[in-house]
């Protein structure tokens, strides 16, 4: 499809339709038209997209007006699909009108920017009342096709309209409509540079598609309505064009309209803001610019805080989300960000092993610093012995010495970069130096990751606590780089070592004395159902982690019990994908196409402990997945305990053989607890399917 091709032809366009009662109707309804002009492969796999990203936030804005997209792998060139209702159907706008006028955006996995910056430009459109009287009024097919492109690419009617083309009038008419609207807003903008206010801000969705342009269109379009500038950055799918650092500075305040952390967040430092979601700017943006024009002269007015730039983790710092929510968040931060550490160090480690062997512990710093490959360690020598090394090879040893080295290093960073991206998560970049701190002030007090989580949030905190503090203009550039560091690694760490670092430390013994206890007998079990339970409760989020971190953390420790809860949380972590393919395999017309396609790579996923590769099944599913996924992931940890595995690794799956103790065991505890899961999926979804064939039937 080359850049001249219209996004909108006559064949995607349905006037004056009945497409049924439902929002799905009318989705499933213009899917077969796109498709049925060619330009999506599967109406079906279409409609599927569309119907789940409208699951997740509804597609309807204020004057009857439905806008339904998603990017598929089913649509094989970028369109617009239109219809005019004879009754509306409800999108779920703000306004509680039904949509008579209802576009769907489809784009496909790799649409290119120039075609997202023409979806823009549509999204712009819609907030235009001109544009949206001109489709009502259109009488036919090929009209609604010029009007939309007037909107969307006016270079392709240019040639038609030359060559005399008396069928776009009504299109030169919204196109003379932009042009007065644009004229009203260059007269806007100018009143506004009178007038001196100025606002800027950051509009963004999910897609990236329309609610991102639609947001910047209304709070620029409501700034024209007051005689003030207002620009807003449309951080969508394509290109962002980014606002003038010119314009940012002269600013007197901020509107970030988003579902998506602002990219470069830290360019507003110290403005007035005002944070919502994309949707709320959408469906009344005069209010949120006139909250702004509040906040300009309000000196409790919530502040851009300096630092969280488009690496943050913080897209809420105007105060909208609950303390809570933000708090869990900054701590999956901390455990997403540490992850990498412990999985490239504990693989190293178990490299390590299976060069050296297990007692290369006690020699590897020995033989790293003594020996090079010029210089093999003498095995003969007490403090180069490795007598376990792969073949009793000296090159092998002094390989596994220094595999080990490496990955015992990096293990030295768990709790430090814990520590930092909690920190990082709550306040953004200034808060990385001091969270790393009290991540190595943990450490040293012996107050391990629980010591690492206390510290880095509460350097988090203070840091973001100074970010916010309105502090002169000439202060502000030292902020994040001297003044929020130096505070709070000051503040935080006295605290730490002063106050809390001996009842952590405690704590922490306790909890591992805790540990050692349940590693024997029934206990034991125990111990594995429950961690079985947490790794498939919700496979990768907040559950599954703290399960992964409690065994990985433990490693360290390197104790039977510590090796045999990491191998239980591992194995349990398997299950929920490779079950999930079996069952898709087994019984493929329980499931979607989508879900199918998911389950041809979803053991591989399982056989690398990727928890993750079941999440799409979840999803669609959740009520006879999730509990069937549990059930399976309990029945392995309890075997996996019950038959003494441990692992010396902390991620690998099936490709860390070497570093498992009783492999055979492993693998039956994932075999059996894979049955049940699958079992269960193909019986709690066969009961479903069979419990609407009647009513399939009667209808």
């Amino acid at each position: 499809m080359t850049e001249t091709t219209p996004l909108i032809i006559p064949e995607l366009v349905a006037l004056d339709a009945s497409a049924g009662p439902g929002k799905e109707d009318v989705i499933d309804f213009l899917a077969r038209t796109v498709a049925s002009a060619g330009r999506a492969s599967s109406p079906d796999g279409l409609a599927a997209d569309a119907r789940a990203r409208e699951a997740t936030a509804p597609t309807g804005i204020p004057g009857g007006i439905a806008i339904p997209h998603c990017r598929s792998p089913h649509v094989l060139a970028p369109s617009l699909g239109f219809a005019r209702l004879t009754e509306g159907v409800d999108f779920g706008a703000a306004d509680g009108q039904a949509a008579d006028l209802v576009f769907m955006i489809a784009a496909p996995d790799g649409a290119d920017d120039f075609h997202l910056q023409l979806l823009a430009k549509l999204a712009r459109g819609l907030m235009q009342t001109e544009f949206t009287d001109a489709l009502r009024a259109a009488s036919s097919a090929e009209e609604v096709a010029r009007v939309v492109t007037r909107q969307v690419q006016p270079e392709l009617l240019e040639d038609a309209e030359s060559t005399g083309d008396t069928g776009a009038g009504s299109a030169a008419a919204v196109g003379g409509a932009g042009e007065a609207g644009e004229a009203a807003g260059s007269a806007g903008a100018g009143a506004a540079e009178a007038a001196g206010t100025v606002i800027v801000g950051v509009s963004s969705c999910p897609t990236g598609i329309a609610h991102t342009f639609m947001a910047a269109e209304a709070l620029e379009q409501a700034g024209k309505d007051r005689g003030i500038t207002v620009a807003i950055e449309g951080q969508g799918s394509g290109r962002i064009d980014a606002l003038d650092p010119a314009l940012i500075e002269k600013a007197d305040a901020v509107i970030f309209a988003h579902d998506l952390p602002v990219k470069g967040r830290e360019r507003f430092a110290g403005k007035p803001v005002v944070d919502v979601g994309v949707k709320a700017a959408v469906n009344d943006a005069g209010s949120l610019v006139d909250q702004a024009l509040a906040a300009i002269n309000d000196p409790q007015a919530a502040r851009v805080q300096s630092g969280g730039g488009e690496d943050s983790a913080d897209s809420s710092e105007g105060g909208s989300e609950h303390w809570a929510r933000r708090l869990q968040r900054s701590v999956m931060t901390g455990v997403s960000y540490m992850i990498p550490f412990v999985a490239a160090g504990g693989l190293l480690i178990a490299l390590g092993f299976l060069f050296g062997g297990y007692d290369i512990t006690e020699t590897a710093e020995n033989i790293v610093t003594g020996s090079s490959l010029w210089n093999l360690p003498d095995l003969n020598s007490p403090d180069l012995a490795a007598p376990n090394a792969l073949g009793g090879s000296a090159l092998a040893a002094y390989v596994g010495a220094v595999l080990f080295t490496i990955g015992n290093a990096a293990m030295g960073f768990l709790v430090p970069a814990l520590a930092g991206y909690v920190a990082f998560g709550l306040a953004g970049r200034p808060g990385i130096a001091p969270g790393f701190a009290m991540g190595a002030v943990a450490v040293a007090v012996d107050s391990g990751f629980i010591g690492g989580l206390i510290g880095g949030i509460i350097a988090g905190y203070v840091a973001a606590w100074l970010a916010g503090l309105d502090v002169p203009r000439w202060l502000r550039g030292l902020m994040p780089v001297v003044v929020i560091p130096l505070g709070t690694t000051l503040v935080v760490g006295a605290l730490m070592y002063m106050v809390l670092g001996r009842p952590l430390a405690s704590l922490m013994n306790g909890l591992q004395d805790g540990l050692t206890s349940m590693s024997g007998g029934g206990s034991a079990v125990l111990l594995g159902v429950i961690l079985g339970l947490m790794m498939c409760f919700d496979l990768g989020g907040p559950v599954n982690k703290a399960a992964y971190l409690f065994a990985t953390a433990g490693l360290s420790a390197a104790t039977d019990a510590s090796y045999e809860i990491m191998a239980a949380v591992m194995a349990a972590g398997m299950v929920p994908p490779l079950a999930m393919s079996a069952a898709t395999f087994l019984r493929r017309r329980l499931f979607t196409e989508a879900e199918a396609e998911n389950g041809r790579s979803a053991w591989l996923l399982g056989l690398s402990f990727i928890s993750e590769g079941a999440i799409p099944f979840a999803a669609a599913d959740p009520l006879r997945v999730i509990p069937a996924t549990m059930a399976g992931g309990a029945v392995t940890g309890a075997l996996t305990m019950a038959l003494g595995v441990g692992s010396r690794a902390p991620h690998g799956g099936v490709f860390v053989a070497f570093a498992i103790n009783n492999f055979l065991g492993f693998i039956l505890a994932i075999l059996a607890g894979t049955v049940v899961t699958t079992a269960l999926v193909v019986l709690l979804k066969g009961l479903r399917q069979s419990s609407q064939a009647p009513a399939a039937v009667a209808a």
